[in-house]
């Protein structure tokens, strides 16, 4: 259920969540795209079943493509993306059918990503959880992401300490100068949100520091100067 009333950190963060997943739908097909090609080279390489798991991995990826359409959209419906309608599949059945595939474990990520829009919690924390962590270094990526949607439930659920925590871990899973100070910052808000404020400087500091030409450095700086 969403908060009545929110407190200025609580304002700041979901800003902040806005933000994260405006970047997760503008990049999610090119992590796609790189994570199934990777695991397709793998099979042929190592000649694991082919007749059995290219027809599986072809079908999921298509699956996952059509209700990354409705994900992507200027404004997405994210019921339709979700749970797919008579012409789409969504993402709970890419999910469900080829969890065991690549694509269906990002389908995983992507469902946790519509239900935590819908404001279904129970259920974007039953899919994020399904997840498993994807190797290499177009995975870290969506590791990243993994962990911060995990955040971002913990927000909704007022657990600011394993908010904290989990998006200093997704600000870790990918160093880069977008998603590791954006996390950062989230990391910074719900300590501010319990009242942690020394460990909120420390995350603006780092911001500050090592990610200067960062989004959000402007916002770290304006905080310390506070």
């Amino acid at each position: 259920m969403a908060k009545e009333v929110l407190t200025p950190q609580e304002e700041m963060l979901e800003s902040a969540q806005a933000q994260t997943e405006n970047f997760f739908e503008k990049n999610s097909k090119m992590v796609v795209v790189a994570i199934v090609a990777i695991f397709a080279l793998a099979a042929l390489v190592f000649g694991y079943k082919k007749l059995i798991v290219e027809p599986r991995l072809t079908k999921a990826q298509e699956m996952l493509y059509a209700a990354q359409y409705q994900f992507e959209q200027t404004s997405p419906d994210y019921s339709v993306a979700l749970n797919g309608d008579e012409n789409t599949p969504g993402f709970a059945e890419v999910a469900e059918q080829y969890g065991n595939t690549p694509a269906g474990n990002l389908a995983k990520m992507y469902a946790a990503a519509c239900a935590l829009r819908l404001g279904d919690f129970d259920a974007a924390e039953g899919y994020i959880n399904g997840f498993k962590n994807v190797k290499g270094i177009p995975g870290e990526l969506v590791n990243a992401m993994a962990a911060g949607i995990k955040g971002d439930i913990a927000v909704e659920k007022d657990d600011f300490a394993k908010a904290a925590s989990l998006f200093e871990q997704a600000a870790k899973q990918s160093d880069n100068e977008f998603t590791t100070p954006m996390y950062l910052h989230k990391a910074a808000l719900a300590y501010s949100a319990m009242g942690e404020d020394a460990k909120a400087k420390q995350c603006y500091e780092t911001i500050e520091k090592e990610y200067p030409r960062s989004m959000d450095a402007r916002d770290a700086i304006k905080q310390l100067a506070e």
